[in-house]
């Protein structure tokens, strides 16, 4: 088993080469499989020849939501999120773990359950890696526009049934964000890349594909 893995940028600045170095993943055994994640070991070969071990967590990747209406307010959803022991101000969020369920569609989904928004006009604003030290797990984070409020679909379970929204201005969010008030990665990133995009008039419609 072979991954590939990015060296240090090569180039004056101005055009840079990215040199490509292949790791061979020796052996791999799962240690632990749960209801949302996996956890396997793998020993990995690096390029001098030496070895190390590596905890990879596997879990389905994710999806986010900026829904902005006409007032440039986005709405928030405030989570218990038991790791961290904390209620967290977040976007409206889901894993896609739908079989043949696409990455819009489990956005669509997750917007309508958790807060009752739709959308007309869906936009990718920005792609993350949540942990890659560790997690498989990669996120999108989507705008969408032209919205319809509603109520939530679905029967809420969980922590689920606990959510309150709250809208919010999007500069009054950005500002939140750097007030360490919302430090949720999905959130973090798609508010900054939805401010960036309201303020430059600049549209993103192609998907960027992920390095996996």
């Amino acid at each position: 088993m072979r991954s590939e893995g990015a060296g240090r940028p090569q180039g004056d600045g101005a055009v840079s080469r990215r040199l490509m170095v292949t790791y061979e993943v020796r052996s791999s055994r799962v240690v632990y499989d749960g209801i949302r994640m996996r956890v396997r070991v793998d020993e990995v070969v690096l390029p001098d020849g030496s070895t190390v071990t590596r905890e990879v967590l596997e879990r389905p990747d994710s999806v986010a939501i900026v829904a902005l209406d006409e007032q440039q307010r986005l709405v928030l959803v405030q989570h218990y999120r038991h790791p961290v022991g904390a209620l967290l101000w977040e976007l409206p969020a889901g894993l896609c773990d739908r079989e043949g369920e696409s990455r819009e569609e489990t956005a669509r989904r997750e917007l309508a359950e958790e807060t009752g928004v739709r959308a007309e006009v869906w936009i990718t604003l920005v792609d993350l890696h949540l942990s890659p030290g560790v997690s498989t797990e990669a996120g999108r984070v989507y705008l969408a526009e032209r919205l319809a409020i509603g109520p939530r679909e679905g029967e809420a379970e969980g922590e689920e049934a606990f959510l309150t929204t709250r809208w919010l201005p999007l500069e009054e969010a950005v500002r939140w964000v750097l007030e360490r008030r919302i430090t949720n990665s999905l959130a973090v990133g798609g508010i900054l890349a939805a401010a960036r995009r309201v303020r430059t008039g600049a549209r993103r419609t192609e998907p960027v594909q992920l390095a996996r």
